[in-house]
């Protein structure tokens, strides 16, 4: 007879917004591939990014943008200098 396990589930909690911004900061970072349009307005200080090319960001886990790269080997290469750990976002 197969049984299956059953799983315990905690009790969802209420987290305000400024303590999920908080998790893991400053340790944590996450990278998001994103559009040339989309670099633009997260970081509009560079200017005459080529269209149509793949971007990663880094970000902390508050959603800061950390660093704006053409290569996603690039951006994991900034989190481990700075000492993050990359989360996966899904």
């Amino acid at each position: 007879m197969n049984k299956q396990a059953k799983v315990a589930v905690a009790d969802p909690i209420d987290i305000s917004a400024v303590e999920l911004a908080q998790l893991g900061d400053g340790h944590v970072a996450y990278i998001k591939q994103m559009t040339t349009a989309e670099a633009g307005k997260m970081f509009p200080a560079i200017q005459g990014i080529p269209k149509g090319i793949a971007l990663f960001a880094l970000h902390a886990a508050d959603g800061t943008p950390l660093a704006l790269t053409d290569s996603m080997q690039a951006a994991m290469s900034h989190a481990m200098d700075d000492e993050l750990q990359i989360a996966r976002l899904h």
